[in-house]
């Protein structure tokens, strides 16, 4: 009965280690490829800022993303109903770290300030405006369109001030039907809630009432 139980154990070891390497069907080794999004610092040349605060502070977060894309699969719609979660792409980091960062560069550039915190910062950071985002939607279909639906919130007084709470819709064209063409257009929706609060921020540090939505 030794060498029996010897054999058996070796073959289960074999069949665990073949599965592990991918060898047992095919399709199973298909290597997975990771995105991110870009801000507007990828631009060559970059854009112009809209505002010159060199001496604000500003703290980007935090960014809520809703459970549905909270996970390390790229999220696509097939329709109105149905979301495919895709097993071989995948964001290079969680999508509320890179919305995070995304947003954070955008207002530096936007606003001209390299007084940028992200969530969470140092106690001894002090901040002039806090920008929160709740998303509800940032999902596409490739080959279409890509949505961005959120609240945004700024805040005044190192956080202790609402000053501005406001609804954000934007749908930007995919250029194609691969994730690339996908995420880029997710960076533009970024790119234009970006501009919608820097403009914002514009205006409260001038002593307007900023403009609401259209």
């Amino acid at each position: 009965m030794k060498p029996y139980k010897i054999n058996l154990t070796f073959s289960l070891l074999g069949i665990i280690l073949l599965s592990q390497a991918g060898c047992l069907g095919p399709g199973t080794n298909k290597p997975t490829r990771f995105y991110e999004l870009s801000s507007l610092y990828s631009r060559q040349p970059p854009p112009a800022p809209v505002a010159d605060l060199n001496q604000v502070t500003v703290g980007v977060g935090p960014v809520r993303i809703p459970k549905k894309l909270d996970r390390p699969q790229i999220v696509t719609r097939i329709n109105s109903n149905e979301i495919h979660l895709n097993e071989f792409t995948s964001w290079g980091d969680p999508l509320a770290s890179g919305f995070s960062r995304v947003l954070a560069e955008n207002l530096s550039l936007l606003l001209n300030t390299e007084k940028v915190a992200i969530f969470p910062w140092m106690q001894a950071v002090q901040t002039d405006y806090q920008v929160t985002v709740d998303v509800t939607d940032f999902i596409g279909i490739p080959g279409r369109e890509v949505q961005l639906r959120a609240w945004w919130t700024i805040f005044g007084d190192n956080g202790r001030t609402l000053l501005v709470k406001r609804y954000f819709y934007n749908t930007e064209p995919a250029s194609g039907d691969d994730i690339t063409a996908l995420v880029q257009a997710q960076s533009r929706t970024v790119e234009a809630l970006s501009r919608k609060i820097a403009v914002t921020i514009k205006a409260l540090s001038q002593g307007s009432q900023p403009a609401q939505n259209k």
